[in-house]
């Protein structure tokens, strides 16, 4: 049975080619990306197994502006390590000039996210799932390991 190990890249057209790197290039470096390649028309980042890539649109591609909404592309959301993180890279993209759609909240039970856009008009989103979650379960692990302790010292007695 062939089994999907993870999405390896994402390549998204962009209108304005040299625009749109000098929007993400500072993006993926401030979300430690590396450089992976970056040829006349198209660049790409790379942090540990997720690569992310910008194409110039052809011609044809270039007629038409993004509309979300239409088939294709919604937004692409970039995973964080915590909301901590979240609301350091809205404080980024505010001092880039970023256009925030969403700033940075809980929008669903646990889900802290901030969403942008990039000069197509591309929603992006930095988020954080499950971190009250974690942190909870956490506490309740600890707190198994302590009666655990008192109840062995009681024992031993």
């Amino acid at each position: 049975m062939v089994r999907v190990l993870g999405v390896d890249h994402l390549v998204i057209s962009v209108g304005d080619f040299e625009k749109s790197k000098a929007f993400y290039a500072p993006l993926m470096a401030f979300l430690n990306f590396d450089v992976e390649a970056e040829y006349e028309d198209m660049m790409g980042w790379a942090s540990g197994k997720t690569l992310f890539w910008i194409a110039a649109a052809d011609a044809e591609g270039k007629k038409h502006k993004y509309r979300k909404g239409d088939i294709g592309f919604h937004h692409y959301a970039f995973r964080l390590g915590s909301r901590k993180d979240v609301d350091a890279l809205q404080a980024f993209l505010e001092a880039q000039g970023a256009t925030i759609v969403d700033p940075a909240a809980e929008y669903y039970d646990d889900y802290y996210a901030t969403f942008f856009l990039d000069p197509d008009g591309m929603k992006l989103e930095g988020m954080k799932y499950g971190e009250r979650h974690e942190q909870a379960a956490r506490k309740r692990a600890a707190r198994q390991r302590t009666r655990a302790k008192k109840k062995g010292s009681v024992r031993k007695k």
